[in-house]
């Protein structure tokens, strides 16, 4: 699939919302490629990876030989974002996850998968996040991760403000690497995508 004319970045598309990513980035200037096997990582400028399944994500990118591409790309320095499920798949230690479910790492942060509860305990709420421009944003929980350690080079973007799980953090920056347990995808707030686009093109 291709949008415009900016960047080209891939989209992991073996389960989960990644059509809604392929919207929401070529809104902001992208052209889009779905990623279904290790061939198509081939000049990519950034990859997101979706919310979904994180278990069945990992399976599959096993099944397809991506688990150690997908490690090579980031390891290069290549912008990825990862949203819910992709929070998951980019963290160093997933604190729940099964041992023959392999992630792709390179965020040194710890994970706790369905942290937030099951999908009827999903619901959204304003955060504040520093680098985005143009004050709170809408953001959606759905079955939804939460950090609960980050390293020294983790920059943390975003906490929950109130409720039960006040002072959570749920956005985070490492280098090149972006995640987020909530989905900026489902809202038609672009600004977390415009801010991993400038990840891509380095104004960022």
């Amino acid at each position: 699939m291709v949008g415009k004319t900016g960047p080209t970045v891939g989209v992991l598309a073996l389960q989960g919302g990644f059509r809604e990513h392929e919207e929401a980035l070529e809104d902001c200037g992208a052209r889009c490629v779905r990623v279904r096997e290790a061939t198509d990582l081939a000049g990519l400028k950034g990859l997101v990876v979706p919310g979904g399944e994180s278990t069945t994500i990992s399976l599959l990118a096993s099944r397809s030989g991506m688990i150690g591409p997908i490690q090579e790309l980031i390891a290069n320095g290549v912008a990825v974002y990862g949203s819910c499920a992709g929070m998951i798949m980019l963290a160093d230690e997933v604190l729940d996850g099964r041992a023959d479910r392999p992630s792709f790492g390179g965020i040194d942060m710890s994970v706790r998968r369905n942290a937030f509860g099951r999908q009827v305990d999903s619901f959204e709420t304003d955060l504040e996040m520093s680098v985005l421009p143009g004050g709170e944003f809408p953001a959606i929980f759905i079955r939804a991760p939460w950090v609960e350690r980050v390293g020294a080079r983790v920059d943390v973007l975003a906490q929950v403000a109130d409720g039960h799980a006040a002072g959570r953090i749920v956005a985070v920056r490492q280098g090149r690497l972006l995640a987020t347990s909530f989905h900026p995808e489902l809202t038609p707030d672009r600004r977390v995508h415009q801010y991993f686009m400038e990840i891509v093109k380095g104004d960022a």
